[in-house]
């Protein structure tokens, strides 16, 4: 079994009255995690202990096996961190900015620049390096924290809503860029964000933080099992029709999309009654596949149970 990345024991931060993390206990494995969480879940306070940057309250915290009470130093070595906010020095290039980043890492003058280059090559800026920071539009700045957090070969990066201000494609590069860190390179990654599908495109597993406390970590194909009596139906016809003659059996449509139906029935051989509503609404049935629960449905399941459980 792989020894764990980030391992928690009954960790606990008030910020005066308020509970920012609560008794929280776990050990996350190495690869991609996505950490999931309302607002005010805990989330950014929960990377930030972690980085040795707040202190907390209670409990036990180590990062890369090393402890954050005594190794922060240490651990902001050996891991890569792009905050949510923009923290730039004014007048300084690209490269500039990428590169004192390496040096702030440890990392000499000399090697740094070369890595800096290497970097915003990685991240599709060279042909802008030499441009101060502040002239950059709001992606290309995204893709400059990202080569900042990657600059001295860590072992871990904590990504904070990564793709925020990306046009479609810059996002599905630095999507590209965040899933070959723990496919290619051997990274593991943290990525903190409210966009559920760059979740489900980059990572294996996922941590669900609700007021502090821990509502769900475990791997994704694992949450996304099988529904019971759940199917997803392609099909070419008219689809109107075809709803309302499920319906008429007993069958009921969850959603309706551009691949096709989405829908359950409570009792019996449901995919008997799918061919027969299919038959008579002269509907071609392509294929029909088990229902998996998607990450929204186990996203707001978790934080509904909290909301029960408090009442």
């Amino acid at each position: 079994m792989a020894s764990s990345l980030i391992q928690l024991e009954s960790l606990s931060k008030r910020y005066g009255k308020v509970r920012a993390l609560d008794d929280l206990s776990v050990s996350v494995r190495p690869g991609a995690i996505g950490l999931l969480g309302p607002n005010g879940a805990g989330k950014s306070t929960l990377i930030k202990l972690l980085l040795g940057l707040v202190r907390f309250d209670t409990g036990k915290a180590s990062v890369l096996g090393q402890d954050v009470r005594k190794s922060s130093r240490m651990i902001r070595q050996l891991v890569g961190y792009m905050p949510e906010d923009d923290c730039f020095i004014g007048g300084m290039s690209g490269v500039e900015t990428v590169a004192y980043t390496g040096e702030l890492a440890g990392l000499p003058r000399s090697v740094s620049m070369r890595r800096a280059h290497e970097m915003l090559d990685y991240a599709r800026l060279k042909d802008e390096r030499y441009r101060e920071v502040q002239t950059y539009s709001a992606g290309m700045k995204q893709r400059l924290k990202l080569a900042q957090a990657l600059i001295h070969s860590p072992r871990l990066v904590f990504l904070d809503e990564p793709t925020g201000g990306l046009d479609p494609d810059g996002r599905e590069h630095v999507l590209k860029m965040i899933r070959s860190l723990s496919t290619r390179k051997n990274v593991s990654v943290v990525l903190s964000t409210h966009i559920l599908h760059d979740i489900e495109v980059c990572c294996e597993s996922v941590l669900i933080v609700g007021r502090g406390k821990l509502l769900v970590y475990d791997q994704l194909d694992n949450l996304r099992s099988d529904r019971e009596n759940s199917y997803h139906v392609r099909f070419e016809g008219d689809g109107q029709n075809f709803q309302s003659s499920l319906s008429g059996r007993g069958i009921l449509i969850d959603s309706v999309d551009e691949e096709g139906i989405r829908l359950h029935g409570e009792q019996g051989d449901v995919t008997t009654r799918v061919f027969e509503a299919a038959s008579d609404c002269k509907v071609a049935v392509r294929q029909v596949t088990p229902a998996r629960s998607s990450l929204e449905e186990i996203f707001l399941a978790a934080v509904g149970e909290q909301k029960n459980a408090d009442r």
